[in-house]
C-alpha cells in the first residue's frame, strides 16, 4: 500500500510537500543564534517551494503550471539564478526532459 494522499492529491505533491516541510524544519532546527543572510534565504526558498506545493493540491495545473502534466515534478533549475534554464523552459521536468533530449539528439548526442 503506498502512502496516503489526499484526494486530487499525487504521490509527486505529497513528496515535494514533504521534502520541503523537512528542509526548512532540518534549517530551522540548526539555527543556534539569528540566521546569517544565506541561512535565510536557504529557509525561505525552502518554505516558498512547501507553500508552493501545498497551494497546487487544488490548482489546475498544479505546480508544474503544465496543462499535460499538472502533477508532474518541478524541474529543480526551475528559478536557479546559478543554473537558469534556456529560454521558453518552464516548470515541469516532464516537459523540459523532452526538451533537453530533442535538443540533444538534434546536436547528435546520444
Amino acid at each position: 500500500m503506498g502512502a496516503p494522499t489526499l484526494p486530487g492529491m499525487s504521490y509527486a505533491d505529497l513528496r515535494e510537500l514533504r521534502s520541503a516541510l523537512t528542509t526548512a524544519s532540518d534549517i530551522a532546527f540548526s539555527l543556534d543564534a539569528a540566521p546569517s543572510g544565506p541561512e535565510t534565504e536557504l529557509l525561505t526558498d525552502a518554505l516558498r517551494r512547501a507553500l508552493a506545493a501545498a497551494g497546487s493540491l487544488t490548482a489546475e495545473h498544479g505546480a508544474t503550471g503544465c496543462a499535460q502534466h499538472p502533477r508532474g515534478a518541478v524541474d529543480p533549475l526551475y528559478g536557479d539564478p546559478e543554473d537558469p534554464l534556456p529560454p521558453g523552459y518552464g516548470r515541469c521536468l516532464l516537459c523540459n526532459d523532452r526538451r533537453r533530449r530533442a535538443s540533444a539528439q538534434r546536436r547528435g548526442w546520444r
